[in-house]
């Protein structure tokens, strides 16, 4: 059963909350966070990439980049920047991205559960990303950027959560990129009771986005154990039907010495190609493909897709079986310096750019991998392929922060 707790956040100050919160330290280079933080010393990436501190070409992993960040955070804290609430509580996170709107409850999760299997995954993780979080968390003695999870939709929990938006929220701003955030605090004893008792009835979290940050929140509470720490992990979690997933595109550097004749004449073995196409895929195993100025609609052709495999019929696998490996040849999309991947918040038109620059040869539009498939697929403890699904909105670090 899913064991959560309330703490005492780290939090904004409200009114400088717009300068503080930014996106995730994972989804920029270097030099766009130097640039996203320029003139701005409340900016939270002086915390989550310290780099942009030191001098370009600074190794990302040197002892130097760490201190920095704890430097800064340090400053945020002495300052009255960041502020910590007085007693433990449970949060609301509420998101709006145009028409999107989604409430996640911020929780103190459990390490053990997210190591015993509770909190399940579905991907891989790098040991280096892992090694750089634990080096972060333990750095600072804080998680500043929340593990991003999810359940199947309560409709106790759903009532609960509607009610509580309607008050005056703590914080509330909207960012450069039309996305609003706001923030309430859950601190009344008897609302924290029914929290804990809906959640306690929830068998499985699944985490949609975060699987660094969770793994190196578990090997930091590993090395930790009896000496102190809360044996929590900081998260915000969400209802599955609450959940938006984008696609996660792929452009090809090269056609692996085909023609684009022979290319298509090859597709055409494996998919129902409609030259009058669709640069976004409107169902389950259709692609659009953009070549030679042109977008075309691909379908799995019935034979390919047949089959009862929750990871085999994924639209990422079927691409990567039977389109990239054996016509590309890239066998590992992982390593491969021929594949790039984009994120739907993008937009096709980005795919365009890449093809119509000459640094990509062709590209191929996604449709959504769907939240009911991550959770098949992490019920049966399996693993998605690598960039199967792109969350947004992102969650933003510094709105709320987890003292171990």
């Amino acid at each position: 059963m899913a064991s959560i707790k309330p703490f005492s956040a780290l939090r904004p100050k409200p009114e400088l909350a717009s300068r503080i919160c930014e996106l995730p330290y994972d989804v920029m280079s270097s030099e766009e966070a130097r640039q996203m933080a320029a003139g701005n010393p409340l900016s939270f990436l002086h915390v989550s990439k310290p780099e942009i501190d030191l001098p370009p070409g600074t190794d990302l992993y040197d002892a130097s980049v760490y201190a920095k960040g704890k430097e800064n955070f340090e400053k945020l804290i002495r300052d009255g920047a960041l502020l910590q609430d007085a007693q433990p509580a449970f949060y609301l996170y509420r998101q709006v991205m145009g028409q999107h709107a989604q409430v996640g409850l911020v929780a103190a999760a459990s390490c053990e559960e997210y190591l015993n299997g509770i909190i399940k995954k579905h991907e891989l993780t790098r040991p280096d990303k892992e090694d750089d979080r634990v080096r972060h968390i333990e750095t600072l003695n804080s998680q500043t950027g929340p593990v991003f999870l999810t359940y199947r939709a309560v409709s106790a929990l759903d009532a609960l959560f509607a009610k509580k938006v309607s008050e005056t929220p703590d914080v509330d701003f909207t960012g450069k990129d039309g996305v609003r955030h706001t923030s309430w605090a859950v601190n009344d004893p008897a609302t924290i009771a029914a929290i804990e008792k809906e959640f306690a009835a929830i068998p499985f979290l699944y985490i949609a986005d975060g699987h660094h940050r969770s793994a190196a929140a578990g090997r930091v509470f590993q090395s930790r154990k009896g000496a102190g720490h809360s044996g929590r992990f900081l998260t915000v979690i969400f209802p599955h039907n609450q959940m938006q997933i984008l696609p996660y595109n792929r452009v090809l550097k090269d056609l692996h010495g085909l023609t684009p004749e022979a290319l298509l004449q090859k597709l055409d073995a494996v998919f129902i190609i409609s030259e009058a196409g669709s640069a976004k895929p409107t169902r389950k195993h259709e692609h659009g493909f953009y070549l030679g100025g042109k977008w075309r609609t691909l379908h799995f052709r019935p034979q390919f897709a047949a089959t009862t495999d929750p990871i085999e019929k994924l639209d990422v696998t079927l691409l990567q079986k039977y389109v990239l490996a054996p016509l590309f040849g890239i066998d590992d999309p992982r390593t491969s310096k021929r594949i790039n991947f984009v994120g739907g918040i993008r937009g096709t038109a980005e795919l365009e750019k890449l093809v119509s620059s000459g640094e990509y040869a062709c590209a191929f539009s996604m449709f959504p991998t769907s939240i009911e498939d991550l959770m098949t697929i992490a019920d049966a403890g399996g693993i998605m392929p690598p960039k199967s699904t792109w969350f947004e909105p992102k969650l933003r670090d510094a709105m709320f922060c987890h003292m171990i």
